[in-house]
């Protein structure tokens, strides 16, 4: 099945892009927006917005068409499935299963200085109705806050003898994220601690593929709360378990 972006009509091609350019917001700029479009494969570009940033910058969305189409078919993406659960459910289930205490540790590590998504999932008061780590039984839930080196997540981590390690990332300029998440995962593996413990990455630009190619057991992105990360770590620490008897 072949698809194709759609503004006004299905299948028209239709997108919007935006961009900054370090030139004034003059009549230059929004004709050199307007090639530079042309020039990444818009057809009929339309600059519909033009905005000045500074004395020479300047901000512009564009409006156009794209002749290209993909195949469904084609596309191949890792993903994984885990039931939806209730903090109580999962209160249960660390109760039945598990039968002691869990810890989480989370943070958001390098130099990410944002906190709202570690504390969603983290603070007993959680994000819009789903209540955070804190507030569930059977969890010991800490949160480092931002800006923690890895090295010293890692300390913290070994300190508290962490089941679940829960690794923020907002920051992606450069794809400093990446780097970041690597270097993570590399010192965990020097200490000896990778196996040991249940790895999560999130993030706005976190996909549970990318999270597994950089070497972690699961990645979540946006619209994911704290029942969603508790019932994955949850579950994957119960099958750890039977793998070992």
């Amino acid at each position: 099945m072949n698809i194709k972006p759609y503004g006004d009509t299905l299948q028209d091609g239709k997108v919007q892009i935006s961009f900054t350019l370090p030139i004034a917001a003059d009549a230059i700029g929004l004709e050199a927006a307007r090639q530079l479009a042309k020039k990444m494969g818009l057809i009929d570009p339309n600059v519909v917005h033009q905005e000045k940033l500074g004395d020479h910058f300047s901000f512009y969305i564009v409006y156009g068409s794209v002749g290209v189409s993909i195949d469904l078919n084609d596309i191949h993406v890792e993903t994984f499935e885990t039931p939806t659960m209730t903090r109580e459910e999962i209160e249960q289930l660390i109760e039945t299963e598990l039968d002691r205490e869990l810890v989480f540790v989370g943070a958001s590590t390098g130099t990410d200085a944002h906190t709202v998504g570690i504390d969603a999932i983290m603070n007993m008061k959680g994000f819009a109705g789903h209540y955070g780590l804190e507030r569930y039984k059977h969890i010991k839930a800490v949160n480092l806050g931002s800006q923690v080196a890895n090295e010293e997540f890692v300390r913290q981590a070994k300190l508290l003898k962490a089941d679940v390690l829960l690794v923020s990332q907002t920051v992606t300029q450069k794809d400093i994220h990446l780097k970041n998440l690597v270097d993570l995962v590399e010192l965990l593996e020097t200490e000896q601690m990778r196996k040991d413990v249940v790895l999560i990455a999130g993030g706005a630009r976190i996909t549970h593929e990318l999270a597994k190619e950089l070497g972690y057991d699961a990645g979540f992105g946006p619209k994911k709360y704290a029942e969603d990360v508790a019932a994955y770590a949850v579950l994957e620490l119960i099958r750890r378990k039977k793998q070992m008897f």
